[in-house]
């Protein structure tokens, strides 16, 4: 029976990469991109997401969804960077400062693609990846952070979907 709850979040729409923001780190969120965001984490609210802990890459844009997360669901549960949700880090190495990290049940991941979804599809067993839009989310229920059993997609839901269920 499962005993943990993942929602795993990609980042709400972010300024593009260019001259503007040479470091890629330091891109924020849009003005569209937060407003949209809003809806979503509506949306999130009104599927009765519960989250008790959120961690996020280090990212800014990240780190600006997750704060939006966080504000939005009741509860307010504690937020916390975790590096290995950074790009380039493996499913693994995000298990594994998870496992050592979390102290609650419900947690939501906020972060970035092809990671998140790579994430996404070790955890349901699939050696195929989800393909997380931006702002986009799903929830799976597993054992624990370290198990090797597959856990059960709840569901998976593009922003425009969200959006719509917090309207």
């Amino acid at each position: 029976m499962p005993h943990c709850e993942i929602s795993i979040v990609r980042h709400a729409i972010a300024a593009e990469r260019g001259e503007e923001w040479p470091d890629d780190t330091k891109r924020p969120l849009t003005e569209q991109g937060i407003a949209r965001f809003k809806e979503v984490v509506r949306g999130l609210a009104w599927l009765e997401v519960g989250i008790d802990e959120i961690f996020t890459s280090p990212l800014v844009r990240a780190r600006q969804t997750a704060a939006l997360l966080a504000a939005g669901i009741s509860g307010k549960p504690n937020m916390k960077v975790l590096e290995s949700l950074a790009p380039g880090h493996s499913v693994a190495a995000v298990l594994q400062e998870l496992a050592q990290t979390a102290r609650r049940k419900r947690v939501a991941l906020v972060g970035h693609e092809p990671g998140l979804g790579e994430l996404a599809g070790h955890l349901i067993g699939t050696r195929r990846a989800l393909p997380f839009r931006k702002g986009g989310a799903c929830h799976i229920l597993i054992e624990s952070f370290s198990t090797r059993r597959a856990g059960e997609l709840q569901w998976f839901l593009p922003p425009r979907a969200l959006r719509k269920l917090g309207r």
